[in-house]
């Protein structure tokens, strides 16, 4: 028991271990290239000169250290967030689900957030005393309507809330946000190209002011999930067994529900629709590691990140100086490998 204890530890700090070198070489790839090349060893010498007050090499001029700490990290580090609350949210709604082909858009939570945006750059909305930042908390407010609504039409149909009513009105509820979003796009006249280009995704142009706004969500939903890990361990077994082992499924459930929806309400409405990473990343995590929650939510939420930061380095490299939107590139990249899985998985079961 205790070789095997000692074994299982070894092994999990190995793949953490690796995931860190994963993430820092992403993180550092995605900080060093563009129209303009930096060396990692430039980018850590500004590093520790803006964190940690060392001498800067006079042989880095000033412009450089203004590229990386006010254009490339920010927009670095909001790809890591919203590609780690997507991944991590979908690894939660697979568990809960039971279905590996869950993703954060199956309880409508995406769509709702997206017609929050599309109704913000439809009307022209500005609210008051927030100003620019109107976009992205009318998105999470209506993500989170959603996912209320959702259950609220799930308690009216079933007092007991199953996971197969939860599925069915989240997909009911996303047909019909889907269908306003056409509409809109439909009527709309010159602010069809920006719906369009929000709506494919990106993480370009947004700045510390997004990455702040979002980081207390992120936090917020990462830390509910995190903590459910034994909960999600016990859903896997039935909701039956998992009462049956002192679960309380109905608050559980919420908490869950409550967490993954505000990971993707805000990753939804700072970078607009990225398909693919919730769905793929945790699947591909969970064959690799096996479903034990206490290691594949962690391991999500950082490949996720990592993924979504290199997603954004092809989105702005390919046809540069024109960039792709990162949403394109993770559709791209993600259907062909969700194919490829999938087929795997079901010639297993035959």
């Amino acid at each position: 028991m205790l070789k095997r204890f000692i074994q299982k530890s070894f092994n999990n700090a190995a793949i953490y271990a690796v995931t860190v070198v994963v993430v820092i070489v992403s993180l550092l790839l995605g900080i060093s290239i563009g129209s303009l090349s930096i060396p990692f060893s430039t980018i850590i010498d500004i590093f520790l000169y803006q964190w940690f007050g060392t001498p800067l090499n006079s042989d880095i001029p000033t412009n450089l250290v203004q590229i990386v700490m006010e254009i490339r990290l920010p927009r670095v580090v909001l790809a890591f967030l919203v590609g780690a609350s997507l991944a991590l949210a979908g690894a939660a709604f697979q568990g809960l689900l039971k279905n590996a082909l869950a993703d954060p858009y199956t309880l409508g939570v995406s769509s709702g957030a997206s017609v929050g945006a599309v109704i913000v750059l439809f009307f022209g909305i500005q609210l008051p005393f927030v100003g620019t930042f109107t976009l992205p908390i009318v998105s999470i407010l209506f993500g989170l309507c959603t996912l209320f609504l959702v259950l609220l039409f799930t308690r009216a149909v079933e007092r007991k809330m199953s996971v197969e009513t939860i599925i069915l009105a989240g997909i009911m509820f996303g047909a019909f946000f889907s269908a306003l979003i056409s509409l809109m796009i439909a009527l709309t006249g010159e602010e069809l190209r920006q719906i369009i280009t929000w709506l494919m995704g990106s993480v370009a142009m947004r700045g510390w002011n997004y990455t702040m706004m979002t980081l207390p969500f992120f936090l917020i939903g990462s830390l509910l999930l995190l903590w459910n890990s034994r909960e999600l361990n016990a859903f896997a077994f039935g909701e039956a067994t998992a009462a049956h082992i002192g679960v309380d499924v109905m608050r559980r459930k919420l908490v869950i529900l409550t967490g993954a929806s505000l990971l993707t309400g805000s990753a939804v409405a700072v970078s607009g629709t990225i398909g693919f990473v919730g769905l793929v990343i945790p699947h591909m995590i969970r064959l690799v590691c096996g479903p034990n929650h206490r290691l594949l939510l962690p391991l999500s939420l950082l490949y996720g990140g990592a993924f979504l930061v290199l997603a954004d380095l092809a989105a702005r490299t390919i046809i540069s100086p024109r960039e792709l939107p990162i949403g394109v590139i993770t559709s791209l990249i993600g259907a062909p490998l969700f194919a490829v899985l999938f087929f795997k998985r079901m010639k297993r079961k035959t």
